[in-house]
C-alpha cells in the first residue's frame, strides 16, 4: 500500500532521562542549547508534556503502541525487572508496522530499550542494533566507526560516585571521557542518522517512499560521561541548586529516603552535586550540537518543508532534586514533566501550548501525519490540532503510573492545574499544591484545609482509572473516599442489594 497523498516525513529526536529545565527554551538562562531552542522558536513548545511513566522500557513501549503501560503490560526495565512481562505480546499494534504497511521507510538509530528478546528490527526498523540502557561502547558497529575514522577508543577518568549504605562504592554518576567529540557515541549516532537520512531522502525525492526516522540518544542519562570541553563547560559555581535539595522526607513515603540512600546523595559534598549538574548540562549541550548536525542535513537535503520534527525524551532525571538521582518511586515533576517540541510544516512559529499532553500522544500524531487512522493507539490523541494553533477542547488533567524499578511499587498520579495527587497503596498518599509549593516539598494530603480537593481528586482519579480499565481502581474503591460507587467493591458478586446499580 502506498503512502497517503500529502503524507509527511517524520524526524523523531529523542533523548533519555532529560530534564525540561536544561533547555533555554524552558527558561534556563545559562543553557547552551541553541538548536533545540531554535526548534522551539520555529514550532510549538508544550509546557505540560508528561511521560506516562518515568521508566525507560515501559515509556518507550507506550510510544510504540499508543497504549498506557498497564495496558501493554511491559512494566519494567530488563536490567531491573521484577517479574513483569519484558516484551510486547505478539500481535500488539505498533505505529512502525502501520507505517511500513503504508509504504514508509522506517529507521531507528540509537537507543531501543523497548523490549528484551525483540529488538527494533523485529518491528521493521532499519538501523544498527544497539541494545541496552547506556552507550554500548563495545558495539561492533561503533568500534568499526572508530576504526574507519582512526579515532581513539573509550577511556574515562575522574569518576564521581558516593558510598552505598552497605559501605560499597556507589553507582557511577559522571566521568571525564578521553575521546575527541568525533569519537563520542553521540557523534557516531548523529553520523549514522545522517547516512540513513540521505538514503531515505533519495527514495522520497523519487516519489517512492516517505520516511519516519528516529534518532534516540542514550544520554543525558547517567552516568554523564563527556569529553573535557563538556565536562568543564559550565562552572559549578554558576549552578543554582534545586530548591528541593532541602528535602527532609517528612510526611513522605519512606521509600523516598531509602532511594536517596541508594543514590548516595548524602555521602557527597554539595559541591559535588553542583559539579554533577554542571556536567549534566554539558552533556545536554553535546547532544544539542549533534542534533544540529542532523538538522543541517535535513535542510541541505531540501526536506524541511516536507518533514515534521519532534523532540522529546522518555522521562526526566533528578540530578540532586529531592536529594535523589536517576528516577524511581517518587512521582515528582522533575521526572514526569519533560520537554516536548513539535514543528509541523506550515504550523505557527514560537507557539507555546499549556494543555496537558503526553509522550503517548506522539503515536496518534505520527499516524495522523501519515494519513493512518489512529484508533488502535487507544490512549493517544493527536497533537496536530494544537501544533497547528487550533482552539480545541482538551482534558484538564493527566494520569501517570508507575509499577516498579528494582522492586514492585505501584503508584498512580493525577496532575491538574494547581494540585497533584499521588496514590501509594503501601504507604502515605501525597498531595501537593503546586501554586504555593512548586518544588513539592510539603505533602498536604492530611491537611483539613484541602479535604475537598483531596476528595474531588480522589474521585476523579478513580473514575478515570475505571474508564480506562486500569484495575488499580479496585484498591481505591475500598480504601479511600471516591464518592458513590455503582458496583460491589468486594467483587464477590453475591451482594446485589448493597451496591445495586443506580
Amino acid at each position: 500500500m502506498s503512502a497517503a497523498a500529502g503524507a509527511k516525513n517524520v524526524l523523531f529526536l529523542m533523548t533519555d532521562q532529560h530534564r525540561a529545565d536544561t533547555l533555554g527554551a524552558y527558561g534556563n538562562p545559562r543553557a547552551a542549547t541553541p538548536v533545540l531552542d531554535g526548534l522551539a522558536a520555529s514550532g510549538t513548545r508544550f509546557d505540560r508534556w508528561y511521560t506516562p511513566t518515568a521508566i525507560c522500557t515501559p515509556s518507550r513501549a507506550s510510544l510504540l503502541t499508543g497504549q498506557a503501560p498497564f495496558r501493554h503490560q511491559v512494566l519494567a526495565n530488563h536490567e531491573r525487572n521484577v517479574g513483569y512481562q519484558e516484551d510486547l505480546a505478539e500481535g500488539t499494534f505498533t505505529f512502525v508496522e502501520a507505517l511500513r504497511e503504508r509504504g514508509y521507510n522506517t529507521g531507528l538509530v540509537g537507543k531501543w530499550h523497548a523490549g528484551t528478546e525483540k529488538n527494533a528490527a523485529s518491528f521493521g526498523f532499519d538501523g544498527p542494533d544497539l541494545p541496552g540502557w547506556h552507550n554500548p561502547v563495545d558495539n561492533p558497529d561503533y568500534l568499526a566507526y572508530l576504526a574507519e575514522h582512526d579515532l581513539p577508543p573509550y577511556e574515562i577518568s575522574d569518576r564521581v560516585r558516593g558510598t552505598l549504605p552497605n559501605g560499597g562504592p556507589g553507582n557511577l554518576l559522571a566521568a571525564r571521557l578521553h575521546q575527541p567529540v568525533e569519537a563520542t557515541f553521540e557523534h557516531y549516532l548523529a553520523t549514522r542518522t545522517i547516512e540513513l537520512l540521505e538514503r531515505y531522502a533519495d527514495d522520497f525525492r523519487s516519489g517512492e517512499r516517505p520516511f519516519f526516522l528516529e534518532l534516540s540518544f542514550f544520554g543525558p542519562h547517567l552516568p554523564y560521561i563527556v569529553p573535557d570541553e563538556y565536562f568543564d563547560l559550565f562552572d559549578p559555581a554558576d549552578v543554582e541548586l534545586p530548591a528541593s535539595i532541602a528535602e527532609t522526607f517528612e510526611g513522605k513515603p519512606p521509600v523516598q529516603a531509602n532511594y536517596s540512600a541508594h543514590w548516595t546523595f548524602d555521602t557527597m559534598p554539595i559541591e559535588v552535586t553542583r559539579k554533577l549538574i554542571a556536567v549534566y548540562w554539558g552533556y545536554v549541550t553535546l547532544i544539542d550540537q549533534q542534533i544540529g548536525r542532523v538538522m543541517e542535513a535535513l535542510e541541505r537535503l531540501g526536506l524541511v518543508d516536507d518533514t515534521a520534527v519532534f523532540f522529546t525524551c522518555d522521562h526526566g532525571e533528578f540530578t540532586g532534586a529531592h536529594r535523589l538521582h536517576d528516577k524511581g518511586p517518587a512521582m515528582y515533576e522533575d521526572i514526569y514533566r519533560t520537554p516536548g517540541l513539535l514543528r509541523v510544516p506550515g504550523g505557527p512559529v514560537g507557539q507555546v501550548r499549556t494543555e496537558f499532553v503526553s509522550l503517548l500522544d506522539c503515536t496518534a500524531t505520527i499516524l495522523e501525519l501519515a494519513g493512518i487512522d489512529p484508533a488502535p493507539a487507544v490512549d493517544s490523541r493527536s497533537l496536530l490540532p494544537l501544533a497547528r494553533g487550533e482552539d480545541v477542547e482538551w482534558q484538564q488533567d493527566i494520569v501517570c503510573e508507575f509499577h516498579g524499578h528494582h522492586f514492585p511499587y505501584p503508584q498512580r498520579m493525577l496532575r491538574e492545574d494547581r494540585y497533584k495527587l499521588v496514590v501509594n497503596p503501601d504507604s502515605v498518599n501525597e498531595l501537593y499544591d503546586l501554586r504555593t509549593d512548586p518544588d513539592e516539598l510539603t505533602n498536604v494530603y492530611e491537611d483539613a484545609g484541602v479535604a475537598d480537593v483531596r476528595r474531588r481528586m480522589m474521585g476523579r482519579l478513580y473514575r478515570l482509572l475505571r474508564d480506562r480499565g486500569d484495575n488499580f481502581y479496585h484498591w481505591m474503591t475500598t480504601m479511600y473516599d471516591v464518592g458513590e460507587v455503582d458496583h460491589d467493591p468486594t467483587q464477590s458478586g453475591l451482594d446485589e442489594t448493597t451496591y445495586a446499580a443506580r
